[in-house]
């Protein structure tokens, strides 16, 4: 499921229906084959494998995974808990805010034809104008697709949710986004054992 930019189209909500909002967590996220993908190379740069890290194993049995990947069952596996190896290394994974292609695509037609209304030339010469300027848009990051059933968006569309890492030498203790990420690239609120 965790792969480039793999679409399974479908969100996860509780059986009930309730949908429950994580801005903290104690469940850290670790992708242990994450390797910083290369120009047509690296094709599942977020590899086969996620593990989940909790202070105890309790807390991580409350997730009940085995209910919630049910309908994946013939793709994901869930294996039993286990203690952490010692002398492992650390590391935090953190998402990155990146304007997909589309998204830049459809922000430089707005803006272009906005300027060809304001001025009365044509919408070609504004086209090549912004597009000149705009960022490329390549996805070379690794991402899952993401669904959020905040802010309005239709549980159909899904954005992706680029994932970056970065390896320390030494854990350190908090909490995760609900994501299980840390919430920012420059101040490690948390990291998670990294092994293979």
């Amino acid at each position: 499921l965790v792969q480039h930019g793999f679409d399974s189209g479908q969100s996860a909500t509780l059986k009930n229906g309730e949908i429950k909002s994580l801005k903290k967590s104690n469940v850290g996220l670790s992708i242990p084959e994450y390797v910083k993908p290369e120009k047509g190379k690296n094709l599942f740069p977020l590899g086969t494998i996620i593990r989940l890290f909790a202070k105890s194993a309790e807390e991580l049995e409350q997730l009940n995974l085995i209910q919630w990947l049910l309908r994946y069952e013939d793709y994901a596996q869930v294996k039993s808990i286990k203690p952490v190896p010692d002398n492992t290394k650390h590391a935090y994974f953190f998402r990155v805010r990146k304007k997909g292609k589309v998204r830049i695509e459809k922000k430089t037609r707005q803006m272009a034809a906005s300027k060809a209304d304001e001025t009365g030339e044509p919408l070609e010469k504004w086209l090549q104008h912004f597009s000149a300027t705009a960022p490329s848009g390549e996805d070379e990051m690794p991402y899952v697709t993401s669904f959020s059933l905040s802010g309005g968006q239709s549980p159909s569309s899904g954005f992706p949710l680029f994932i970056d890492m970065r390896v320390i030498d030494f854990p350190v203790e908090g909490s995760f986004n609900g994501y299980g990420l840390n919430n920012n690239v420059d101040k490690v609120k948390a990291t998670v054992p990294w092994f293979i």
